[in-house]
């Protein structure tokens, strides 16, 4: 495996710590199966590795699913009220779900404040920062979605969790 340096923006949702000796930067978007199959696993591996791994999100919303890029623009305005990862497991729970009045059920759901939900929405403030998300994938060679980088290791697809772990093993000996 090649070694890509995947820069990360201070707007990139994350979780564990900024200083995590494992970090995983994960191209996805919300209407790819595969995205929300591998759900899980990165759950698992967070919990598994609280404090020694931190997940980064990088929008990839690819062209022929045309509600990808709206749901991204609604999970980041989500995440201008904290709740960034309630909504983008909302948004992957359900595929079929992703109109905007499906967003604006979901931030009902999540109490968000629905006047600064819908402002951001409308604003068009967060989708430079999702279509920044995508060049940069097509920048490091990102084809598919998902696709992750394990501190900088390219890993194509919704890998199962031993694979992963392989290389969380590894990179933590190193």
């Amino acid at each position: 495996l090649k070694r890509i340096e995947v820069p990360i923006e201070p707007t990139d949702p994350s979780q564990g710590p900024a200083d995590a000796p494992v970090t995983i930067v994960q191209f996805a978007e919300y209407q790819c199966y595969f995205c929300a199959k591998v759900q899980p696993t990165l759950d698992s591996l967070l919990k598994d590795y609280a404090g020694k791994v931190r997940l980064v999100y990088k929008d990839f919303p690819l062209e022929n699913h045309t509600r990808a890029l709206p749901a991204a623009v609604a999970a980041r305005c989500a995440g201008e009220q904290e709740k960034y990862w309630e909504m983008a497991g909302m948004l992957l729970a359900d595929q079929q779900a992703l109109s905007d009045e499906d967003f604006l059920a979901h931030a009902s759901e999540l109490g968000l404040d629905e006047q600064a939900f819908t402002t951001c929405l409308s604003s068009g403030t967060m989708e430079p920062r999702v279509r920044a998300g995508f060049a940069l994938g097509q920048e490091v060679g990102v084809a598919a979605t998902p696709t992750f980088s394990v501190n900088g290791l390219l890993v194509s697809g919704a890998q199962p969790y031993d694979q992963f772990k392989a290389i969380i093993d590894q990179e933590l000996k190193n």
